[in-house]
C-alpha cells in the first residue's frame, strides 16, 4: 500500500475517531462546570497548580492522579491552559483560564446556558436517535425529548419547578451575554422605538438590558402564567402574562429572541401574524427585531456553519424546531404579511433581523 494511501486512511480514522468521541469532550465539559474547577482557578487570579485546584475542590487524595488526566483533556480541548516550568520537568504545572473558560466565571457567565445543554434531560434522548427515525409518527408529531420522556420541553417546564428553572436561568444568562454585545455593536436597532415586547422574554434578561441602555423604551416581557409567577421584582420592565398565540400587547417594537426556531413554518406566521398586529406602520415606527439563526448568513466561517448546524440537528430533535436560511425566513414573513426585511449577520453565529410591516 502506497504511503500517501496509508497516511490518508489513518487521517480518516483520526477524524472518525475524533467524532466518535466527541461525547467525551462534552462530558469534560460538563465535569469542568459540576466541580466548578474555573472557579477553583479564578479564585487563584486565574493560574492555579494542581494541588491548589484540588485543595479548593476538596478532592480525595486518589482522585488526583485522575484529575491531572482530566485537565490534561480540558486542555487539550481549550477549556484552559497548562504552563510548564522551563526550569524544572519536576516542577508542578500551571492550569490557567482561556478566554472560553473566562466565560464560565463572574457575575455574567454562560454555566446556566452550558448546563442546561450538557443536562442528562437534553443529552439522554440524543441516545435514541436511531430508534426515533425508525418511529412511525412525523417527525413534527413526536420529537426525540418526548420520545424519550413522554413530554415536550414545554410541557415539563410546566409542572416541573426544577426544570423550569433550568430553562430559565438558561436563557436569562444567554441573553446578559448577548444582548450587551448586541446593544455594544448594533444599538442603532433600537434607537427610536418608544416602546417594546419581548415576547416569550421569559425572565426578562433581554428586556432589562435593553430598558438598561435605552431608558427611554419602555419594555415588557410577555410569557406565559407559570414564567411570569417567577419574574424578578425591582426593574423597570413589566411582565405580562398571556399567550403568544393569542394575542400580543401593543408596542412600537416586538422582540423574539430564540423563539421562532422552536416552532414549524406555519406556527412561526401564527406568531408574526399577532406581531404584526401589535405593531403601528413602517411610517410610525413599527417593526419586529429577531435574534436567531439565519443558516449560511454573513462569514464562511468553518467553526461558525458547524454549530449553526449542530444548534439545527440538535432543535430537530429536541424540540421539532428548525434554523432557517435566508429563504425559508424570507417565505414566513411574507406570509405573515410583512413587506421587508434587512438582516444583520454579525452577531457571532446569530443575525439580527429586523422586519417590517
Amino acid at each position: 500500500m502506497a504511503l500517501a494511501q496509508s497516511n490518508g486512511l489513518l487521517d480518516a480514522q483520526l477524524e472518525l475517531y475524533r467524532n466518535a468521541t466527541a461525547m467525551i469532550k462534552s462530558m469534560a465539559l460538563k465535569s469542568a462546570l459540576d466541580l466548578r474547577i474555573a472557579n477553583a482557578i479564578d479564585h487563584h487570579g486565574g493560574a492555579a497548580t494542581l494541588a491548589q485546584v484540588a485543595a479548593e475542590l476538596t478532592l480525595h487524595p486518589s482522585k488526583i492522579p485522575c484529575m491531572r488526566r482530566l485537565m490534561r483533556t480540558l486542555a487539550v480541548c481549550g477549556v484552559f491552559t497548562v504552563q510548564h516550568s522551563a526550569v524544572s520537568a519536576a516542577d508542578e504545572p500551571v492550569y490557567t483560564l482561556t478566554p472560553l473558560s473566562r466565560l464560565l466565571v463572574g457575575s455574567s457567565n454562560l454555566v446556566p446556558i452550558t448546563s442546561m445543554l450538557l443536562h442528562p434531560a437534553f443529552v439522554s434522548p440524543l441516545l435514541e436517535i436511531g430508534k426515533w427515525f425508525q418511529n412511525e409518527l412525523p417527525p413534527d408529531q413526536c420529537s426525540i425529548f418526548k420520545q424519550k420522556h413522554g413530554e415536550s420541553i414545554w410541557e415539563r417546564a410546566g409542572h416541573d419547578t426544577a426544570f423550569d428553572a433550568l430553562f430559565n436561568d438558561a436563557m436569562f444568562s444567554d441573553s446578559n451575554f448577548i444582548m450587551d454585545i448586541a446593544i455594544k455593536e448594533h444599538g442603532e436597532v433600537f434607537k427610536g422605538i418608544s416602546s417594546l415586547v419581548d415576547v416569550a422574554g421569559g425572565l426578562g434578561g433581554a428586556a432589562q438590558a435593553i430598558s438598561k441602555a435605552f431608558p427611554e423604551i419602555k419594555c415588557s416581557v410577555l410569557d406565559l402564567g407559570h414564567v411570569v409567577s417567577k419574574a424578578p421584582s425591582g426593574t423597570l420592565v413589566e411582565y405580562v402574562a398571556g399567550d403568544m398565540f393569542e394575542a400580543i400587547p401593543s408596542a412600537n417594537a416586538i422582540f423574539l429572541k430564540y423563539v421562532l426556531h422552536d416552532w414549524s413554518h406555519e406556527k412561526c406566521v401564527e406568531i408574526l401574524k399577532n406581531c404584526r398586529k401589535a405593531i403601528p406602520s413602517r411610517d410610525d415606527g413599527g417593526k419586529v427585531i429577531i435574534i436567531d439563526i439565519v443558516v449560511g448568513a454573513g462569514t464562511s466561517d468553518q467553526k461558525k456553519r458547524e454549530l449553526q448546524a449542530l444548534f439545527d440537528i440538535c432543535l430537530m430533535f429536541v424540540s421539532n424546531g428548525i434554523e432557517r436560511e435566508e429563504q425559508k425566513w424570507n417565505k414566513v414573513f411574507l406570509e405573515a404579511g410583512f413587506s421587508s426585511y434587512k438582516i444583520i449577520p454579525d452577531l457571532g453565529y446569530m443575525s439580527i433581523i429586523e422586519v417590517y410591516p
